[in-house]
């Protein structure tokens, strides 16, 4: 991939669209295309499963008339289909209701500068090498046990691409980047139970994924520690919620402050700048231009300059998160939120896992959860889980077929500690998480 000279015709691209936006009767418009080659792998049972190509691109428009808004998108990046594509918006835009709050995002917010994010590590998209690393990472969880009976396969994936954005306040602006990743999932068999689990390893540059080795070996691990589960007599526990799915609260509390939830009236913590939401212990950092992170973004979906922030400072909740829609629906200002959260950092004061459950003492560790019991507008929690029961700080035994409940706000507040065990692999980068008490529904 010309990947710079691709940027550049990318940006032209945008440049043309916007100007057949304005001469066809736009007031304001923004556009956003993106270019994506790829390769994905899979082999199970030691055998080739599936090799796929990707060499996709598509262009997204957003055109206002007046406070009217029509948006189309084309996968079809010719002339002609381009210019259908903004006189389609156009047409949309003239039959739509009109809304005050309507518009691309206010000129003093759009990026000054794109700082490098260190985002682009692209190497050849060789697809031996891909299956020789998901064949590898099989053979490993095949070969490390005999209680690993079947395979559910392991999959390689890399893609390297380029985005960019433009509106009519004259800013367009792009970067490339790369993403790697490698997965393995495998079962495993007892006497008197199947279990299955899967190990995976995820980043931007692709020497540095974890070993398919180790992914394999991981695999197999999770999926035997899984073995022979029970399930736990009903009542009230404290719970440690694993790293990898400990970020899936804090995912609730993003949804809970972010403008669309709180212009509709339909979040839990209405009304909640400048009040305490976690414990006084607790703090969130956003950070979107950390190097290599997956989350990184010198700018948001609208061109607002993203910057570091502090969303939840000693437990008092700083910012909401806020489109130039939502924010102008509250009377409020943009927070480069457009598209999501950008690398949220959750402060931690227990050195691992092992210590949070030593604090616990007896309760649940939690490392799956299933279904979506979960009310953003009340803050009521009640999913499916699976895990191990621990007593005296050590693991006794596997569970599962059980459910775990509480109120969102309440939990939020109740978090005692998180351990340094951070899991990177998303937006949201935190360690094991405690929380002093929930109702368990079992026997």
């Amino acid at each position: 991939m010309q990947t710079k000279q691709q940027l550049e015709d990318i940006k032209q691209v945008v440049s043309d669209v916007l100007a057949m936006a304005k001469a066809q009767g736009a007031t304001e418009a923004e556009a956003s295309m993106s270019k994506v080659q790829g390769i994905a792998v899979s082999a199970r049972m030691q055998e080739v499963e599936n090799i796929e190509f990707t060499n996709d691109g598509g262009l997204g428009i957003a055109v206002y008339v007046g406070r009217h808004k029509g948006s189309a998108s084309t996968a079809d990046l010719s002339p002609a289909a381009l210019s259908l594509t903004v006189q389609k918006a156009i047409e949309i835009a003239k039959h739509t209701g009109e809304d005050d709050c309507n518009g691309i995002a206010d000129v003093d917010q759009m990026a000054t500068y794109i700082p490098d994010c260190d985002l682009y590590h692209p190497i050849e998209l060789d697809t031996e090498l891909g299956l020789a690393y998901a064949l590898a990472a099989e053979k490993a969880a095949l070969d490390s046990s005999d209680k690993i009976t079947n395979s559910d396969g392991a999959s390689y994936n890399a893609n390297i691409g380029c985005r960019v954005y433009g509106n009519s306040h004259g800013l367009i602006a792009g970067y490339p980047s790369t993403r790697y990743s490698l997965s393995c999932v495998v079962l495993s068999q007892s006497e008197h139970d199947m279990q299955r689990d899967y190990a995976y390893s995820v980043s931007r540059v692709s020497t540095e994924l974890s070993a398919p080795e180790a992914i394999g070996q991981e695999a197999a691990k999770n999926a035997i520690d899984r073995l022979d589960a029970r399930k736990i007599n009903t009542g009230k526990y404290p719970v440690v919620f694993d790293r990898q799915i400990a970020s899936s609260l804090f995912g609730h509390f993003v949804g809970a402050i972010s403008g669309g939830s709180l212009y509709r009236k339909s979040s839990f913590l209405l009304d909640s700048i400048q009040t305490q939401v976690l414990p006084e212990w607790l703090s969130i950092a956003e950070k979107p231009h950390v190097k290599r992170a997956l989350a990184s973004s010198p700018f948001d979906n609208e061109g607002v300059q993203t910057k570091d922030m502090q969303i939840v400072q000693d437990g008092v909740l700083q910012h909401y998160l806020l489109t130039s829609y939502s924010a102008r629906k509250m009377g409020l200002t943009t927070t480069g939120h457009a598209g999501g959260i950008h690398n949220w950092y959750v402060s931690t004061n227990a050195p691992d896992q092992a210590a949070l459950l030593q604090q616990m003492g007896t309760g649940l560790l939690v490392t799956e959860l299933m279904g979506q019991g979960v009310n953003g507008v009340t803050g009521d929690y009640s999913r499916g889980a699976a895990g191990f029961w621990v007593e005296n700080g050590i693991i006794q035994y596997p569970v599962h077929e059980i459910t775990i409940a509480g109120n969102l706000k309440t939990m939020l507040k109740n978090i005692t500690a998180v351990a340094n065990d951070i899991e990177a692999r998303g937006s949201i980068q935190t360690g094991s998480v405690l929380i002093s008490e929930m109702q368990i529904a079992g026997n």
